[in-house]
């Protein structure tokens, strides 16, 4: 009897994707997410993202997740870079960009504690996940002044 081989597939690792969302003032969005000790970095502050839903790309998950988290669309969202969230989930993240100039006040939060606008400068006094401040001074550092 012959048996047929076939080669097992490896599991693909586990995807996200996260917005870096700026305004007018060069401020970024950030969300402080909740503390509850089954998520990932819990009580930092991060940016809006999230998962990838089974056969979802990451540009599809990002703006489902801006509207699912904020209630917030954003035009011209542009594709940066990938990270691994080594410390935290294990999933590799697809960085975005944004340009948003509303009130963070009249976004409707369906998850975390809050979102604010903070100008760069108070990055480094703020908790937040190395691999998204990672992200975030990448991103800073290939805009133009």
């Amino acid at each position: 009897m012959h048996s047929e081989t076939t080669a097992t597939e490896e599991p693909t690792a586990a995807r996200g994707a996260v917005a870096i969302i700026t305004n007018r003032r060069g401020e970024l969005l950030l969300h402080l997410r909740d503390d509850l000790p089954e998520i990932a970095w819990p009580a930092h502050w991060s940016v809006l993202g999230g998962g990838c839903d089974p056969g979802e790309s990451p540009a599809d998950a990002i703006v489902r997740e801006l509207d699912e988290e904020a209630g917030l669309t954003v035009e011209n969202l542009t594709e940066l870079f990938e990270i691994t969230d080594h410390r935290g989930s294990g999933q590799i993240i697809t960085f975005f960009s944004g340009f948003w100039d509303g009130d963070e006040a009249d976004l409707l939060l369906a998850e975390g504690v809050k979102l604010q606008f903070f100008a760069p400068d108070y990055l480094d006094i703020l908790t937040i996940p190395p691999f998204i401040r990672e992200g975030i001074y990448r991103c800073l550092a290939a805009k133009p002044s």
